[in-house]
């Protein structure tokens, strides 16, 4: 600075040496004496950094001391240099202290590492680089392509409305810079018209209660990024200075932005590189881990591994508890929950979680065998697909174990046809037949005949073959019924054991005919043929779902028990009758049932029958004539009534049911 000085003050004496001759000038040496002393004075004034109002003073004392005119003129000559050199330095002062400022926050800048925290160190320093109320910045939504500017971070604000301000392109002050990539600066926002004013942003500024604001833009690459703002609460008029100060600032603050948006992409790819790495990891651990639970139980089919080793398998591999579920023999131990998940499973495809558990269905050609059900752990979706293959293999062991149960089970079947059609032809063939099979025939056994309309007929079946082969006895089809031989001296006991566990495992009600105890090869098919004429009887009196023995029918049970021939009973009773309405497609028979039924009223009987009560007294009159005139007393009408109520029964099945006996199976 000093340096400076001497350096003008040696220009002062070169050009007051070489001033030309012709002019009329002061003596030199009296000239160079005062200038001299002028200028120190001056000097001794800048040194000193005085105020500009002590640069009056000596003017003012050498116009007191009557100083000539050219004395005054050049000591106000020097007071204008020195005031000039005082603004330059001022100015030098001020811009290095600005230089100074940016340098330090751009050194700041340089180590943050956290968007929000640079831009917030960018706004506080705006404010205090200026002096202004508050400082500002938007940035632009990179959500929308729309152009608009969104306020990101504040400084001094305390309106809530203004800082959730939106400026689309050309709106506000910010608009209008975000959309030219100019600075603007307004002395007065309410009063200035050079940008558009929209009622959302002037309410913002008016409840901050801005009034100056200077907004400089944020540029990276030649794109607007967003602005910069610091504004007043009062009118300011802006300089040219602190518009390029902000600007500066403005541009260090678009490389600290870029620079850390590049460092938070970095991290966020760093981060999906890692979280990348451990599913790559996560994968291969589950590839091998589903290699090796495949190797496992590959070994286990081919070694003919039961189901109970598989679920040893599965535990070891996964963890937790595994239970298999065979959907023909253990339906009624699956819980409800799990039911629906296996439901489930069975539509998707999928294991399906249940509660703290997961459960797969185990599937063959559509038709559900069971479920296998994992608990105590919970399973990614590597493992949820060994979970599924787990399901396959008990499928096709349950498929395996199901051919071989269907040929033991076609053995037993043969067995009791054998033992219903020709039990003499071979007597002690058939008993070690049995044998074999874990059956004593010559023992007690009950047989049991039950049907169930509408359900699977393989899970019947597949049911009845468990029963039996579970209790030691036999089973098979005859005449579309299943047909039990179970042993044990209480046939309505096992009856109804044998008709509870079919119903379980078809999901629907079982009708069962029940006789027995047997007595020897010989008496199982007339027990046989009993056991169906109960069940035949339950259908007719629409006893559907029952479980009944003879002895359990009443009357029906003494008529239709042992050989008695019911048919011919009701033929020699209704005989005429049945003959005559068939001939003549007449009533009489549903007349004579409709007039015992309703107490011997004609007035009600004709009510049942939709007729006139003439025309029942003109059928009543013909069955008279057909079957006697007796037929109304009463041990006559008792024996009519019965065979009445056995030509329903007849009529419902029954008679079916005997020409099968009849004929064969």
């Amino acid at each position: 600075m000093e340096r400076e000085l001497s350096e003008h003050t040696d220009r002062d004496r070169y050009r007051e040496q070489t001033r030309p001759r012709a002019q009329a000038v002061p003596d030199p040496t009296a000239a160079e004496a005062g200038g001299g002393g002028a200028q120190a004075q001056f000097l001794r004034l800048l040194l000193r950094d005085a105020p500009a109002v002590e640069y009056e003073r000596p003017l003012v004392r050498a116009r007191a001391a009557g100083g000539g005119a050219e004395e005054l003129a050049d000591l106000e000559e020097a007071k204008v240099l020195a005031l000039r050199v005082r603004t330059v330095l001022s100015d030098r002062r001020r811009r290095e202290s600005e230089l100074s400022a940016l340098f330090e926050t751009a050194n700041d800048l340089a180590g943050m590492r956290d968007l929000d925290q640079v831009l917030r160190a960018i706004v506080d320093r705006a404010r205090n680089l200026l002096g202004t109320d508050t400082a500002y910045l938007t940035l632009r939504d990179t959500a929308v392509e729309d152009g608009d500017t969104v306020m990101r971070v504040t400084s001094g604000s305390v309106s809530a409305r203004f800082q959730q301000l939106r400026l689309g392109p050309g709106e506000g002050l910010g608009g209008l810079v975000a959309e030219t990539a100019l600075p603007y600066v307004t002395a007065n926002y309410f009063a200035d018209s050079r940008f558009e004013h929209t009622d959302t942003i002037d309410a913002g500024v008016l409840d901050e209660g801005l009034v100056a604001i200077l907004g400089v833009p944020l540029q990276l690459n030649g794109r607007v990024i967003g602005v910069l703002f610091a504004a007043n609460r009062r009118e300011r008029p802006f300089s040219h200075a602190e518009v390029a100060l902000l600007g500066s600032l403005a541009t260090h603050a678009s490389i600290a932005i870029d620079s850390a948006n590049l460092l938070e992409k970095t991290r966020a790819a760093l981060e999906e590189l890692n979280e990348v790495n451990q599913r790559l990891t996560d994968h291969s651990r589950a590839v091998e881990r589903a290699a090796d639970a495949h190797d496992r139980l590959t070994d286990l089919v081919l070694r003919g591994g039961g189901i109970e080793e598989v679920e040893a398998a599965v535990s070891a591999v996964l963890g937790g508890a595994v239970t298999v579920y065979d959907a023909s023999r253990h339906a009624e131990r699956l819980a409800p929950e799990l039911a629906q998940a296996a439901g489930a499973s069975r539509s998707s495809g999928r294991a399906v979680r249940s509660g703290s558990g997961w459960v797969a269905a185990a599937v063959a050609g559509g038709e559900p065998l069971g479920a296998v059900v994992l608990e105590g752990v919970d399973l990614g979706a590597a493992d949820q697909r060994i979970l599924e293959r787990a399901a396959m293999v008990i499928a096709l062991l349950l498929v395996m174990r199901r051919s071989a149960s269907e040929a033991e089970n076609r053995v037993r079947g043969d067995l009791l046809d054998a033992v219903l059609d020709a039990p003499g032809r071979d007597p002690d063939t058939l008993r070690r037949r049995a044998e074999r099979l874990g059956a004593d025939l010559d023992a007690e056994h009950a047989v049991v005949v039950a049907e169930a309309p509408g359900a699977h007929p393989g899970r019947l079946r597949s049911a009845a073959m468990h029963l039996a082969e579970t209790s030691g006895g036999l089973a098979g089809a005859r005449a579309g019924t299943t047909v039990l031989v179970l042993p044990g001296p209480r046939p309505a006991e096992a009856g109804r054991r044998a008709a509870g566990a079919l119903a379980a495992a078809v999901n629907t009600a079982v009708t069962a005919g029940v006789s027995g105890p047997t007595s020897g090869l010989a008496d199982y098919a007339a027990r046989f043929s009993e056991a169906r004429r109960c069940l035949r009887t339950l259908v007719a009196l629409g006893r559907s779902g029952e479980v009944a023995a003879p002895e359990d029918l009443g009357f029906f049970g003494v008529l239709l028990g042992g050989d008695r021939d019911v048919a011919g009973f009701v033929d020699s009773v209704l005989g005429p009758l049945l003959d005559y309405d068939r001939r003549r497609e007449t009533a009489l028979v549903e007349t004579l049932r409709a007039y015992f039924a309703h107490g011997g009223s004609m007035s009600r009987a004709k009510d049942a029958l939709h007729v006139h009560v003439n025309t029942v007294a003109q059928r009543l009159e013909r069955v008279g004539r057909l079957i006697g005139p007796d037929w109304h007393e009463p041990g006559r009408a008792l024996e009519i009534q019965l065979a009445l109520r056995l030509h329903a029964l007849l009529r419902g099945g029954l008679a079916e049911a005997e020409e099968a006996e009849r004929g064969g199976p």
